[in-house]
């Protein structure tokens, strides 16, 4: 994050994951609303992500984007500049363009996905602990506890 040109909003439960970038036009402000979901490697420059919108992986959000809340941008999209996308819009492709209407059972997939995240911050900022570092890995060391979170594809077939 970058806040040099315009100030960066990130709103309250919002969720940026790794290598995102997110910077500004001049005069311009990048803005991820509440409940605002980030993939992974995801580009935001001087756009506005509405209320629990989820932005998919490695997508480029260029200025002057309005993103309409509970909407979805899927993976690798690229929406150009000063495009209004509505609320709960599907969006997709490299030039992106709506497709459909988000439906409620993706809203609700999206919402917990991001409860996930928001509960994974809450019990990291809980369980924090000095430590010395490891010289060797332990024998039997714990993993993470399973989860029946599912990708939404697992969610659709599952639901048929």
């Amino acid at each position: 994050m970058r806040g040099d040109f315009g100030r960066i909003v990130i709103g309250d439960g919002a969720n940026v994951q790794d290598n995102c970038i997110i910077h500004s036009f001049p005069g311009r402000d990048a803005v991820v609303e509440s409940d605002g979901h980030i993939g992974h490697g995801a580009i935001l420059h001087g756009c506005t992500v509405g209320r629990n919108a989820l932005v998919g992986m490695n997508s480029v959000i260029m200025d002057g984007v309005e993103l309409g809340a509970e909407s979805i941008v899927g993976a690798q999209a690229f929406v150009r500049g000063e495009t209004v996308i509505p609320p709960r819009s599907m969006v997709v492709g490299s030039p992106a363009k709506v497709i459909r209407e988000v439906s409620e059972k993706e809203i609700a997939w999206k919402t917990r996905g991001t409860a996930e995240y928001q509960q994974l911050a809450r019990d990291c900022l809980a369980g924090l602990t000095p430590v010395e570092p490891l010289k060797a890995v332990e024998a039997n060391r714990p993993g993470m506890a399973a989860s029946d979170v599912v990708s939404i594809q697992e969610a659709r077939r599952t639901s048929s």
